[in-house]
């Protein structure tokens, strides 16, 4: 069953993005893809364990600071207490995503508007 990780709080820390949740991430490996969910307007970073997909849900609350991290480069991490991952080839994927919601009707009126609106200025 796949499981959803909600972020928790976002924020800049040594010219990283940091990414809090309130779940392990222990055995999750990076997937180096990002899905778009039109309905919840969100991006799901896709990370795997030996059993299934996990999504790391990046919600619109939290697009402006992914915004100032996606124009820096900075590079994402998502953390829960001690444990610490890199959102591997985010920004590649980041861009691949972007570029193909920019106008694009597919994804609802209301995500492009709100994609075009933060991220594409």
């Amino acid at each position: 069953m796949k499981k959803n990780i909600t972020i928790l709080k976002a924020y800049i820390l040594e010219d990283k993005l940091m990414l809090e949740t309130n779940e392990s991430i222990i055995d999750l490996v990076p997937e180096e893809q990002i899905l778009v969910d039109s309905i919840q307007y969100s991006f799901i970073y896709l990370m795997e364990d030996k059993n299934d997909y996990t999504y790391i849900v990046l919600h619109e609350q939290i697009w402006p600071l992914l915004n100032n991290a996606y124009e820096k480069r900075l590079p994402v991490w998502i953390s829960f207490n001690d444990e610490q991952k890199e959102l591997v080839n985010f920004h590649e994927e980041f861009d691949y995503v972007l570029s193909n919601i920019k106008g694009n009707s597919n994804y609802g009126k209301e995500l492009v508007s709100k994609v075009e609106s933060i991220f594409l200025t």
